[in-house]
């Protein structure tokens, strides 16, 4: 319930203006989000890549304008090129979301598609690649089609699976063939019963089914958790099926666990950290805050009187 309410609040003007115009958020904020700006965005890349990998995203969603979608495209190129040009393209990616590139208007995943891919060309020139996000249901098809179309040219472009829908069980084996690579995480958003398992129980046996998929074929899986015992889970899983370190990777999201994302990454094992930048934070903040009732109470802690973020 807790959840659902902050996924909902994420929706809401009156909450939206209330965190982005507090001082005391303001920190709090800055755990989950490394910098409004490139620049910003650059320099948590590079304290990252000391010893693990990271993924850049540019915040944004749900883009109602073309101006806008065209925009995004533009500063994904942009991105792309400064990660060349700064040396970083053998540790750092980025992910996208097609509804910033324009999935949602009217064509949109024509729009999407055509934006998507000159992202793509762009990662390629700077020896990089691109992971496409996974957002609400109702683009799931969308997403996982204009996965398809842009792997026949970039067949390094990662897609994204939820756990905690019905279907990516189907999805994982429709996917992860030779080189495919995927992120496998939980998922962010308050989806239904019909298409979602609601308990914590539900999604962690279907990450596990979900990842043994995975981890048997012959793609490259992206283990997108904070759990110890899935992380565990996985480590077993790459063991069994004779898997070598740099055959998967464990991912974790900038400013969560930190201390456990060195300390993986210390054993060895390839550890990615997504690093999101941008203005357009609110909704993500808020769905970390939903994930993790720790996160929930850190950021009410700085509130309170003598508070920190």
């Amino acid at each position: 319930m807790l959840r659902s309410l902050l996924l909902t609040a994420s929706a809401s003007p009156r909450c939206k203006g209330f965190v982005e115009h507090s001082r005391l958020s303001r920190p709090v904020v800055a755990r989950f989000v490394a910098g409004n700006d490139l620049d910003q965005a650059i320099a948590a890349a590079r304290a990252v890549v000391t010893d693990r990998f990271a993924s850049l995203d540019l915040l944004g969603e749900a883009t109602v304008h073309r101006a806008a979608a065209d925009r995004t495209a533009q500063s994904y190129v942009a991105l792309v090129h400064r990660i060349g040009a700064e040396g970083l393209a053998g540790r750092v990616e980025v992910s996208v979301k097609l509804t910033a590139l324009g999935l949602a208007l009217p064509d949109g995943r024509g729009i999407a598609l055509e934006h998507a891919r000159e992202v793509c060309a762009a990662a390629r020139d700077a020896g990089t690649t691109v992971t496409v996000d996974m957002e609400q249901y109702p683009y799931v098809d969308a997403t996982l089609q204009t996965v398809r179309e842009l792997r026949a040219d970039f067949p390094d472009v990662g897609a994204v699976l939820q756990a905690y829908l019905r279907r990516t069980e189907a999805d994982c084996r429709d996917l992860s063939g030779p080189s495919s690579r995927i992120r496998l995480c939980k998922g962010a958003y308050d989806e239904g019963a019909s298409v979602a398992f609601r308990s914590r129980a539900q999604i962690d046996g279907s990450y596990r089914r979900c990842l043994r998929i995975l981890m048997s074929g012959k793609g490259y899986p992206m283990v997108a958790t904070h759990d110890p015992a899935l992380i565990t889970f996985a480590g077993e899983l790459a063991e069994a099926y004779g898997r070598d370190r740099s055959e998967f990777e464990h991912q974790m999201l900038y400013g969560i666990r930190p201390r456990a994302q060195t300390t993986l990454a210390a054993t060895g094992l390839r550890v990615r950290v997504y690093i999101p930048f941008g203005n357009a934070w609110y909704p993500y903040f808020m769905r970390r805050l939903g994930e993790r009732p720790a996160n929930l109470a850190f950021f009410l802690r700085s509130f309170a009187p003598g508070g920190r973020g």
